[in-house]
C-alpha cells in the first residue's frame, strides 16, 4: 500500500520511465565513486598507521607501545564520526543530499591531502602526531556525514520496494574499493627501498587523492536531488531539526543500528588494518605479502558485497544478516587458527576469506538501517546509528585486539572479542524491524509506525 497522499507532488512520475532510470543509474555511480574515494582515504591513514607511523612519530617508543600509540591517532577518526554524522545529518535533511555530500567529500579529500605534508617527530617532535591528530578527527568528520547521504542518494531514485537491497549495497561497494585503491597505492610505493618508502613514498597516496576528490566533484555536481527530499521541500515538510527529531522519534532504531554494526565493523577493522602490525611483528611476515592478501580480500567484496544485498531483496534483510553474524562468530576462530600456524599459504586464505561473513551483513546493512528511519529524518537517523558504531566497535579494534595480544600472547584472546561482537549483532538483528519490499515512503504520516 502506498502511503504517499495523492494530493503531495510525486516526483517520481514528473520523469519518463527512461529519465528515471537514467538519474537512478547515475544516483548510484555517483554514490559509490563518491565512497570509493571517502574510503580510500579513510583506508589509507588505517593502512599506513600499522607500517610507518609508529615508527616516524613515535620512534623512541618500545614498538608495541608505538603501535597502541598510532592507533590511538587511527582511533580519533572513528570517535569524529558521530559528530560528522550528527552535523551533516542536520543538513542533509535541511538542505538536501547533494549538496551535504559535496561537502564532506571536500572536506575528506583536504584533510587527507594535509596528511602528506605533516613532519615527522625528527623535524617537529611530538607536534607531528598533534596535528596528525587533529587531521585525522576531521578526516572523521567527513566520513561520517558521507554513508549516509551516499545511501541516499541511491536508494531514494529507487522507483520499486523490490530491489532496494540491492541498490543501496553499491555505495557499500565502495568500501572494498576504497581498501583496493589504498592498498594498491601503498604496495605500489612499498616497492621502493625501506629507507625511501619511509622517507616519502608513504606520502605520495596521500597527495593522489586530491585528484580523486577533483573526479568525484565532477560527477556529484552533474546529479538530481532526490524525489524523497524534493517531495519534503514541495510540501513544507522539512523538518526544522532532524537530529533531535530523529532521538525523539526513533531512539530504538539508533541503538539497534549501532549495535549490530559490533559484529560487521570490529572484525572489519582488525581483519584489514590490525592485521598488517600482527602480521609484521607476531607473524613475520612482509607488508608487500600482507597488502596483496587484503587486496585480494577486497576484489572478493566487489561480488560479495553487492550479491548480498541481492539475495536480502529475496530472503530479507534480518535473515541474510543473522547469517553473516552466525558465520562471522565461527569464522573468528579460524581465521587466527590459520593465522597462527605460521604456514603463508594458510595466512593468504585466511586474510582472501576474512571479508565474507563481513560482506554478508555489510551488503544489506545500508537499507537495513535506511529503511528503519521516516523520509523527513532519515539522514540523520540513519547516519546517527550507524557511525555511533565507531565509538565501541571499529575506533576501539585495533587497540583492543593490540592490547590482547601484549596480554596474552596469541590469536585466541581476540577470536573471544570478535565472537562476543557477532554475538551482539545477533542479538540486535533479531531485535529491529524489517522492512524488507515494503513502502517506505512515511514522510507524511504522523506516525511512522502504524
Amino acid at each position: 500500500m502506498n502511503r504517499t497522499p495523492k494530493s503531495h507532488p510525486d516526483h517520481y512520475s514528473q520523469l519518463s520511465a527512461e529519465d528515471h532510470h537514467a538519474q537512478l543509474k547515475r544516483a548510484i555511480i555517483a554514490s559509490t565513486i563518491g565512497t570509493t574515494i571517502e574510503w580510500y582515504d579513510f583506508f589509507l591513514y588505517s593502512i599506513v598507521t600499522g607500517l610507518v607511523f609508529a615508527k616516524l612519530f613515535f620512534p623512541e617508543s618500545d614498538p608495541l607501545v608505538g603501535t597502541l600509540k598510532a592507533f590511538t591517532i587511527y582511533a580519533v577518526g572513528f570517535a569524529a564520526r558521530p559528530v560528522g554524522a550528527a552535523i551533516f545529518g542536520h543538513y542533509g535533511d535541511r538542505i538536501g543530499r547533494k549538496a551535504t555530500l559535496i561537502a564532506t567529500l571536500l572536506l575528506m579529500g583536504v584533510a587527507t591531502f594535509l596528511v602528506a605534508l605533516v613532519p615527522t617527530y625528527e623535524t617537529i617532535g611530538i607536534w607531528g602526531a598533534v596535528i596528525l591528530t587533529v587531521l585525522r578527527f576531521i578526516q572523521g568528520v567527513g566520513v561520517g556525514g558521507e554513508w549516509g547521504g551516499s545511501v541516499l542518494l541511491a536508494m531514494e531514485w529507487a522507483r520499486t520496494n523490490s530491489h532496494r537491497g540491492f541498490i543501496a549495497s553499491w555505495p557499500q561497494f565502495g568500501v572494498p574499493a576504497g581498501l583496493f585503491l589504498a592498498n594498491a597505492a601503498v604496495l605500489g610505493f612499498s616497492a621502493l627501498s625501506g629507507d625511501e618508502f619511509l622517507d616519502w613514498g608513504w606520502r605520495i597516496p596521500f597527495l593522489l587523492s586530491i585528484l580523486l576528490v577533483a573526479v568525484g566533484l565532477y560527477i556529484r555536481l552533474g546529479i538530481l536531488e532526490t524525489p524523497t527530499f524534493r517531495n519534503l521541500v514541495a510540501t513544507k515538510r522539512v523538518e526544522r531539526q532532524p537530529i533531535l527529531e530523529a532521538i525523539r522519534q526513533h531512539p530504538r532504531e539508533i541503538i539497534l543500528s549501532a549495535l549490530l554494526r559490533m559484529g560487521e565493523q570490529a572484525p572489519f577493522y582488525i581483519f584489514t588494518a590490525f592485521v598488517f602490525s600482527y602480521g609484521t611483528t607476531t607473524l613475520g611476515v612482509s607488508r608487500d605479502f600482507l597488502l596483496t592478501a587484503v587486496l585480494c580480500a577486497a576484489m572478493l567484496s566487489f561480488f560479495t558485497i553487492p550479491l548480498s544485498g541481492h539475495i536480502s531483496d529475496s530472503i530479507g534483510r534480518k535473515k541474510m544478516y543473522l547469517l553473516g553474524a552466525a558465520l562471522m562468530l565461527v569464522f573468528a576462530f579460524v581465521y587466527f587458527a590459520m593465522l597462527d600456524t605460521g604456514n603463508p599459504t594458510w595466512i593468504f586464505v585466511a586474510i582472501v576469506l576474512s571479508l565474507i561473513p563481513h560482506d554478508m551483513m555489510y551488503g544489506p546493512q545500508a537499507a537495513l538501517i535506511a529503511e528503519a528511519f521516516t523520509g523527513r529524518v532519515r539522514y540523520s537517523g540513519s547516519s546517527l546509528g550507524y557511525q555511533l558504531a565507531s565509538l565501541f566497535a571499529g575506533g576501539p579494534a585495533p587497540l583492543i585486539a593490540t592490547a590482547l595480544l601484549a596480554g596474552f600472547g596469541s590469536g585466541t584472546a581476540i577470536a573471544l572479542y570478535v565472537a562476543a561482537c557477532a554475538l551482539c549483532s545477533l542479538i540486535a538483528t533479531a531485535m529491529i524491524s524489517d522492512y524488507t519490499g515494503k513502502d517506505i515512503h512515511h514522510e507524511y504520516d504522523d506516525d511512522f509506525n502504524l
